[in-house]
């Protein structure tokens, strides 16, 4: 399944300054050389939230790395092809998106918006530690898939039991 030696998957969001930015760290950093994430939005906010920038680098993730950018850049032809694309918001998974699916296993993992959260930064900062805890188990769960085993169409409903918590 895999387009080169690792595994190249999308997360989308609309705003891409939570959500989706925050799960393109964790699988850059916890898959290793196996897989290779990116992260995009429908509406980019055109900031990364502050918020989730320091948990990607508590992670040891570079947070100048991350960048909110609209999901068009993964459309043209010189765009890396996906082997999974990934929505994590509600809104996202409802659009449609430009991107070119092609063989790409599809899945949607919502996670409540942190950026939505409302409050003093305790409650703020709760809001975002726990989208993060929950995309962290959803990777990691991609991460113990046996994906080299699996085709594609077993691969999309591994990913899709992911997001439902199965």
């Amino acid at each position: 399944m895999p387009t080169d030696a690792r595994y190249h998957v999308l997360f989308l969001c609309t705003g891409n300054s939570a959500r989706s930015a925050m799960a393109e760290a964790l699988l850059n950093t916890l898959g290793g050389d196996r897989f290779r994430a990116w992260s995009a939005g429908s509406r980019p906010a055109g900031f990364i939230q502050p918020m989730a920038a320091e948990l990607a680098a508590k992670l040891g993730y570079d947070p100048a790395r991350l960048r909110s950018k609209h999901w068009d850049e993964f459309a043209g032809a010189d765009a890396p092809r996906m082997d999974m694309v990934i929505t994590v918001c509600d809104a996202a998974a409802g659009e449609s998106c430009p991107v070119r699916l092609g063989e790409a296993a599809t899945a949607h993992w919502g996670v409540a918006d942190p950026a939505a959260a409302v409050g003093d930064e305790d409650a703020r900062r709760q809001a975002y530690v726990a989208a993060f805890a929950l995309l962290r188990r959803r990777v990691e769960l991609l991460l113990s898939l046996p994906l080299d085993k699996l085709d594609r169409l077993v691969a999309q409903d591994r990913l899709r039991d992911i997001g439902r918590g199965a």
